[in-house]
């Protein structure tokens, strides 16, 4: 793991997946390598009605009906849609459920515009086809296809973002269960084992880019992963992403929880206030998603880290916000030093403390960009 810049989930918590498998009595679909039961608890972590000796720290923040019923979707041998806001988690769900599921996460599609029906089934290496011709051993399979022949879990990613073709070649897939290759006359069918099953995740903005068919819909059991809105969950999820980057780091950095609750607050105001806009020109371009967050949090780290004095402080954590969130300009600086003027301005007078470095900070963030 050290030699690797993001370790996948079943490598990450290895140790951990090897212990739930040694203490798993429970019934297992296919060939699954934990229960329903221990796979919810690897997800959300374990209470202490789980009779278990050790805690099992919570990996995924959201709904435990969201977690059951995407178990439940893969047990019964359909394909899983997670659908949902950019920053919902919908990735990472769909890497521990695999971790969990098969210890294995990285028989991954990306799904762009750029994608072919090859991503999803087969290739070939030319140099082998000229030297032999076609044959299963010169042919490359798809990391979907090697879900099938393994028996185990295969993703797909931003599936909305695919075009029709590739969509439309995933249907035989989850409907027949088979892929064949009529470029070789025999061992021409590859057959999914019991186990296989696709996760794959859209966008729900991306909703009239490629939409899906009404046939690839009915193959999919969907689960619709909502934005996070309660303000306690939204501080768990970034207070655990940012200890998982300071530990990557070797960073050693308090967080203090009240530029936590600052963050939360902006983010928190930004998003009313583009609930209430009239237009897209009064919105900000970012969606404000939890993911954002964490990214405005880790960029105002590593700045401490590198070119401050190792404290993380108000005035930075401005600056990281209007730096990650001006896309536009002069439309999201205009945006925000409204803002900044109208919000932040006002409660830096009221409460005083660092609300007034950050209300410094973002002042001068704006006038440099502008």
């Amino acid at each position: 793991m050290s030699d690797m810049l993001r370790a996948p989930a079943e490598a990450k918590y290895a140790e951990e997946l090897d212990w739930l498998e040694s203490v798993d009595d429970g019934p297992k679909p296919f060939s699954w390598r934990l229960s329903p039961r221990m796979i919810r608890i690897f997800v959300l972590g374990s209470e202490r009605s789980d009779g278990l000796d050790r805690e099992i720290p919570q990996k995924w923040f959201g709904d435990r009906s969201f977690v059951e019923r995407s178990i439940v979707t893969l047990a019964s041998d359909r394909g899983l849609l997670l659908i949902g806001d950019p920053g919902t988690g919908k990735s990472w769900l769909a890497e521990l459920l695999s971790a969990a599921i098969s210890r294995n996460s990285t028989l991954v599609v990306q799904g762009t515009a750029g994608t072919t029906e090859d991503h999803i089934k087969y290739s070939w290496n030319v140099s082998m086809v000229i030297a032999k011709g076609q044959s299963r051993e010169s042919m490359i399979p798809s990391p979907i296809m090697n879900a099938m022949e393994q028996g185990v879990i295969g993703r797909f990613e931003e599936l909305t973002r695919s075009t029709s073709d590739v969509q439309d070649a995933l249907i035989s897939i989850l409907s027949e269960k088979y892929v064949s290759i009529p470029e070789l006359d025999d061992d021409n069918i590859v057959f999914a084992q019991p186990g296989f099953s696709i996760i794959a995740t859209a966008n729900s903005r991306d909703r009239g880019v490629n939409d899906l068919s009404s046939a690839l819909k009915r193959r999919f059991n969907f689960v619709r992963i909502p934005v996070v809105t309660n303000k306690k969950s939204e501080a768990e999820i970034v207070r655990f992403r940012t200890e998982e980057l300071l530990r990557r780091h070797q960073i050693e950095l308090d967080l203090p929880p009240t530029l936590l609750d600052i963050l939360l607050q902006s983010f928190a105001d930004l998003r009313a206030a583009a609930a209430s806009a009239t237009s897209d020109d009064e919105k900000l371009e970012s969606a404000l998603s939890t993911a954002e967050q964490i990214g405005v949090l880790e960029d105002a780290i590593l700045h401490s880290h590198f070119f401050g004095d190792r404290t993380l402080r108000p005035e930075t954590l401005a600056g990281s916000l209007v730096g990650s969130l001006a896309r536009r300009s002069p439309e999201d600086l205009a945006i925000l030093n409204k803002y900044w003027h109208g919000v932040v301005e006002p409660r830096s007078k009221k409460d005083g403390g660092p609300w007034q470095d950050f209300l410094e900070g973002g002042r001068q963030a704006i006038s440099t960009l502008s």
